[in-house]
Order: structure tokens, then C-alpha cells, then sequence
């Protein structure tokens, strides 16, 4: 069974991706900030990180960053998720090594399909 961390600081937000991964037979991990979302994905080495990009202590950016450092995560997809969609913040996420770009809402539908794709090892976008 896959594993997927979501670090998002609004709860409901993660609630509801949290149900629609599990719904899809994932295991799901949480982090309410930057901070525990480094604690949780070395703790339970996901299969997948979905990072918002605002979060508090660390952001989405800070995380990635971090854990890319480590050698057994430079090749674990991160998925950037944000209400920000200001023009030139995908083409910043993905120069910064996010290998996929989301915007808030998320289309739930989407979510699902884009990570059984990507966690399948077809190519990232």
C-alpha cells in the first residue's frame, strides 16, 4: 500500500484530501505545519509528499528543500499544492524541484488520477 504525506495547516483542507486518498486505498500521513511535515517524512518515508506551499514554521519551499538534501528522498515525487496561483508560481515550484503544481480548490477528481499516474512511475509532469 502507497503512502502519502499531506502537510497542509488548514484542517479541513487536509481532512478532505486525506478522505479521497484513503477512499483510493492510500496510507495517509499528516503535518499541520512545515516543521512536522519534515518530522513525519522521515519518520514514515512516504511513497509521496503533497506540500502546501503556506504553511507556517516552514513552508512548502523550506520542506522541499530540506528533505531533498537527504538521498532517499530525491526521488519521491512532490506534489506543490497552493491557493496561490499567481502567474510564474508554477514555473517557480518546478525550478524549484516540485515535480507537480496543484491549485486550491483542487479538483478532487484530478487529484486522484494525477497521483495513481504518478505513483504508477509513469512520467512526471
Amino acid at each position: 500500500m502507497k503512502r502519502i504525506l499531506i502537510a497542509e495547516d488548514r484542517a479541513g483542507s487536509r481532512e478532505l484530501v486525506r478522505t479521497v486518498l484513503e477512499d483510493c486505498g492510500y496510507t495517509v500521513v499528516e503535518a499541520c505545519d512545515g516543521a512536522e511535515a519534515v518530522r513525519q517524512a522521515t519518520i514514515s518515508m512516504p511513497d509521496l509528499v503533497l506540500l502546501d506551499l503556506q504553511m507556517p514554521i516552514l513552508d512548502g519551499y523550506e520542506v522541499l528543500h530540506y528533505l531533498r538534501r537527504d538521498a532517499r528522498f530525491r526521488l519521491i515525487p512532490f506534489v506543490a499544492l497552493t491557493a496561490n496561483a499567481m502567474e510564474g508560481e508554477r514555473e517557480r515550484a518546478h525550478a524549484a524541484g516540485f515535480n507537480v503544481f496543484l491549485t486550491k480548490p483542487v479538483d478532487l477528481i484530478f487529484l486522484r488520477t494525477e497521483l495513481a499516474r504518478i505513483l504508477n512511475g509513469n512520467q512526471l509532469v
